[in-house]
């Protein structure tokens, strides 16, 4: 009896002890944050992605969506990586804190100006006359507000204040969500341009809100131009690297937009939201698995390719049911999101594969990368951007959203098939790891090209919860 009493002291001690160790580490700590920030992101997310589903109707979603597609797609250069350069330079210096901040202020205040009277010169042309009414309001939110907001963000991150972290990340999406449900609640129904509107003073806000706590804990900035035009080359850098997922996922609704198919663009735009948020498992598995490969890489491709299939066998289980219950459940989308996208389930049966393709060319690319070859990865994220933008040229004007349906499954697909055709020839020829130089370069590009808008892991998956991107929504 006291052989079994003190068996379970010592079980209980040792149990205490692990939750002291954890309540005292740091990266726990942040890591809890971070997670936690993720979780109420992602309920918020899709409360807000219902009420502005119901807020707008079908028409008006595919106005809003044709639109918003093509200022995602061209505010990742708005940031100009300053928020990486932040972390890159202040990181290991906290004294630099004023020029870099000052650094992203000028950055993003520059591009998206810019960007803002690019987009307003040309929207007509790449939306019509519907969508290029909404296009500046929407570039002014995005390519100005929100890039400030992320930076900010990192800014925090940088310092390891990750509570705060995840609250701006966190906050813009907590916004419009309270913003979706009173216009849902007060007017029942509104047109794109209306959600856009009021949509600005959310961001604006937030942004305010973000510059003043970043200000207040840390110092005011210092400008300096010579420091703007001497890191602008390598902030460019930064920002390409994330920018060929972006646009194969985005280009097929900015082309719905600009053909005038607005309804038949909030159809697949929402069948297409469903189907990311069904990835957020798979992304799960993958950012925490992330640094493994890296840790495999240094024994060569072969085992970050063992791993790869190993982790396979868990994740194309979970896209098989993911696609298995976007097929079966399709006919309640309707009921939750509204009568006007009855045809959403016809769309969604189409896409309900893509989760499955997600899980092949996030394994074989996770360990392309991992092995220190991410230039090979980028390559074949270029190829299906391109055939992407090719396929939907070809068949969106034939087919609606049909094709671009079509070219989504074709263009996953065969990343996934080529993902894996490159892996298996890399392992082949490959008897060295890359030199520990090397891995390190690939190791900082993997980050830089992580986790894309909205969850749409296609890229790289970031070793965890990352805030280089924008999780906001619209």
């Amino acid at each position: 009896m006291l052989n079994g009493e003190s068996k379970n002291t010592g079980i209980f001690s040792r149990w205490s002890g692990f939750v002291a160790g954890l309540k005292g580490s740091t990266l726990a700590t942040n890591a809890g944050w971070m997670f936690g920030g993720q979780v109420a992101s992602f309920g918020v997310q899709a409360t807000y992605f219902v009420l502005l589903a119901r807020l707008l109707g079908s028409t008006e979603y595919g106005v809003l969506a044709g639109a918003a597609a093509l200022v995602n797609i061209v505010s990742q250069y708005c940031g100009m990586g300053a928020g990486i350069l932040f972390l890159r330079y202040v990181s290991p210096d906290h004294s630099k804190f004023r020029e870099y901040w000052g650094n992203i202020l000028l950055s993003v205040t520059i591009v998206a100006m810019v960007v803002v009277l690019g987009l307003r010169v040309t929207g007509k042309w790449f939306l019509g006359p519907e969508g290029a009414e909404i296009l500046v309001i929407l570039a002014i939110g995005d390519c100005l507000c929100a890039q400030l907001t992320v930076a900010a963000a990192q800014v925090f991150q940088t310092f390891e204040r990750m509570r705060i972290t995840a609250g701006l990340s966190f906050l813009t999406n907590l916004l419009r969500m309270m913003l979706a449900g009173i216009l849902v609640v007060s007017v029942h129904r509104a047109s794109a341009w209306t959600w856009a509107i009021t949509s600005l003073g959310v961001s604006i806000t937030a942004t305010l809100l973000a510059i003043y706590k970043v200000t207040s804990n840390f110092g005011w900035p210092s400008f300096s131009l010579k420091l703007f035009l001497r890191r602008i080359g390598e902030g460019f850098v930064y920002a390409i690297s994330g920018s060929t997922t972006t646009v194969y996922n985005d280009i097929d609704k900015v082309m719905l937009g600009h053909y005038g198919m607005t309804v038949a663009n909030g159809i697949y735009s929402m069948a297409y939201r469903i189907v990311n948020i069904s990835t957020v498992p798979i992304n799960s598995i993958h950012g925490a698995a992330f640094p493994r490969f890296f840790r495999e890489g240094v024994k060569g491709v072969k085992s970050t390719e063992q791993f790869a299939r190993k982790l396979l066998k868990r994740t194309a289980v979970l896209g098989a049911l993911g696609a298995a219950g976007m097929f079966l459940c399709a006919p309640l989308l309707p009921r939750i999101a509204g009568h006007d996208f009855a045809a959403s389930v016809s769309a969604l049966r189409w896409l309900c594969l893509i989760p499955l393709f997600r899980c092949f060319h996030l394994s074989a690319g996770d360990a392309i990368t991992g092995a220190g070859y991410q230039k090979f990865r980028l390559l074949s994220q270029t190829l299906a951007a391109v055939g992407n933008f090719g396929l939907n040229l070809y068949l969106i004007p034939r087919y609606s959203w049909h094709g671009a349906a079509w070219a989504s499954l074709l263009t996953d697909g065969s990343l996934a098939a080529l993902n894996w055709i490159v892996l298996a020839s890399l392992s082949r020829r490959s008897t060295t790891p890359p030199t520990q130089q090397e891995t390190s370069a690939e190791v900082e590009a993997a980050l830089i090209n992580s986790q894309t808008a909205d969850g749409e892991a296609d890229g790289p998956t970031p070793p965890a919860p990352s805030i280089f991107a924008p999780t906001i929504t619209r």
